[in-house]
């Protein structure tokens, strides 16, 4: 076919098919197909009229030069892109792998079947090359998708419920206290921030080094005197001890000299309570004094309203209340300006030693009555409502709440001389521990919050460790001691502490 007559035939064809031709077929209800053959007749032999069709076609016949496919009648089953099972370690997380494949392929993924009948979601079938949504198909288990804004995810997906933490049921170590007397209105040891525990042991006062193992004795007051409280400042350098003849000494702990002795108390000074820059003193004698170290005067203000012991004193952790429980079963809280109470709770039907100020939540105050009560009792001191309590079935003798989860200790006398962690609100038990043969009359935290040391009658001091560790951030620096565990100190063997 030469030039002249491929420009009037109207098709313009390569000369090397000369002798073939080109032949569309038309399929009514269908797409056209292409087919070669070699006898047909040659495109000169066509009439306009069929190549008119051609390049114009009627309203009855559609003819197309591309093949486009029916997407919504599609199963591309060779699209499946994990034949086989990659192998899984012991142990896998199989709902893991599940809701990858979901978020990557679709909410639908693995809701059609495969050819075999098998419809897992290992082996998927779906047509990845669709655009619209198989709808006929139930929702996926994971949908809608946690990536988005709106994820709710169902009771497959969502984390499963942590396991109730393990408490060990044992204390660490056992260190030997004789002469820790059996007092309920008295509070003897008290563990500083610098690691270094103190305790009150007849007319004594011992140190001990937890790092080291080191017992220091500290001071002795005599034989006409005695230790009734023990309190280390926050910095934990200098530490305050309240006598059987109502004086306040504070003490140097690193050297071992006394700083300061103040009057004022006519009888034993039992409980102590430091603030930033202020040390209350509850007595015997039913009043509060307010000591100044930076003043020569023995108190700068004296706190009245309770009518019999002064057994519980605590500073909240803002430094602007101060909460006082006695033996007449009150619990008052007193702001640090004010010389008349602010607030008085009296829902407590016995003595009120144990108190609590939460380092989570500013204004929650918690207390623990004596024998008659056994409640401890929650208390917003914002507005003076009682928030909840629980009846613990024995005495309270101490509460601490921890810094590093919301949770909190409680050590309780008769009848069953245990000592509970709670988990706060829902005042869940986390544990129960026993092992004192007397009431857990003593109670105080290691300064990294993991560890407690209880004190009883028995002449046991007993350490446990009960709270995880403190989650840090990675920017921020380790400021807390290391933890006390870690120190190998913990054997089983019992120690003298002096």
């Amino acid at each position: 076919m030469d030039s002249n007559q491929r420009r009037k035939s109207g098709i313009n064809l390569p000369s090397t098919m000369s002798q073939t031709s080109l032949r569309l077929e038309t399929f009514s209800g269908s797409s056209p197909s292409f087919q070669s053959t070699s006898n047909l007749p040659s495109p000169l032999a066509m009439s306009p009229r069929t190549i008119s069709n051609l390049s114009s076609p009627s309203k009855s016949v559609t003819c197309s030069d591309r093949f486009i496919p029916c997407r919504s009648s599609s199963r591309l089953h060779t699209f499946g892109l994990i034949d086989k099972a990659s192998p899984v370690k012991e142990g896998g997380n199989e709902a893991y792998s599940r809701l990858l494949k979901s978020e990557l392929f679709g909410s639908d993924f693995g809701c059609f079947s495969s050819p075999a009948g098998k419809g897992s979601p290992m082996s998927p079938s779906k047509n990845m090359l669709r655009f619209k949504v198989d709808d006929s198909c139930p929702s996926s288990p994971y949908s809608p998708s946690i990536l988005g804004q709106d994820s709710g995810l169902s009771g497959e997906v969502s984390t499963p419920p942590k396991p109730p933490r393990k408490v060990p049921k044992t204390p660490h170590k056992v260190l030997d206290a004789p002469a820790l007397q059996d007092d309920f209105y008295l509070n003897l040891v008290d563990w500083s921030s610098q690691n270094v525990l103190a305790v009150g042991l007849g007319t004594c006062v011992y140190l001990w080094t937890a790092t080291t193992s080191k017992v220091t004795k500290l001071c002795d007051l005599g034989p006409n005197d005695g230790v009734c409280s023990v309190q280390w400042t926050r910095e934990g350098s200098y530490i305050s001890i309240g006598t059987s003849l109502g004086q306040v000494q504070v003490w140097d702990g690193t050297q071992c000299k006394r700083v300061r002795t103040m009057g004022g108390h006519q009888t034993r000074a039992s409980v102590l309570a430091w603030s930033s820059r202020i040390l209350s003193s509850g007595s015997r004698d039913r009043n509060i004094l307010q000591h100044d170290l930076r003043v020569s005067t023995d108190f700068v203000s004296k706190l009245v309203g309770h009518k019999s012991e002064v057994c519980g004193l605590k500073w909240s952790h803002d430094d602007r209340e101060l909460a006082s429980g006695g033996n007449d079963n009150q619990l008052l809280v007193w702001n640090q300006h004010s010389q008349q109470p602010i607030l008085k709770l009296a829902e407590h039907t016995a003595a009120v030693k144990a108190i609590a100020w939460s380092p989570h939540q500013n204004g929650l105050l918690a207390s623990g009555g004596g024998t008659a009560d056994r409640c401890i009792r929650f208390w917003n001191t914002m507005n003076g409502n009682q928030l909840n309590s629980v009846d613990t079935g024995s005495q309270v003798c101490n509460l601490a709440w921890s810094r590093n989860v919301n949770e909190l200790v409680s050590t309780h006398g008769y009848s069953q001389n245990q000592i509970m962690v709670w988990k706060y609100p829902s005042l869940a038990k986390v544990a129960t521990l026993t092992g004192h043969s007397l009431r857990v009359l003593y109670l105080a935290m290691s300064p990294d919050g993991q560890t407690i040391v209880t004190g009883a009658g028995d002449e046991t001091l007993r350490f446990w460790n009960i709270f995880p560790s403190m989650k840090t951030p990675q920017w921020l620096p380790l400021l807390v001691q290391a933890p006390v565990k870690n120190t190998g100190l913990w054997s089983l063997g019992r120690t003298h502490i002096r």
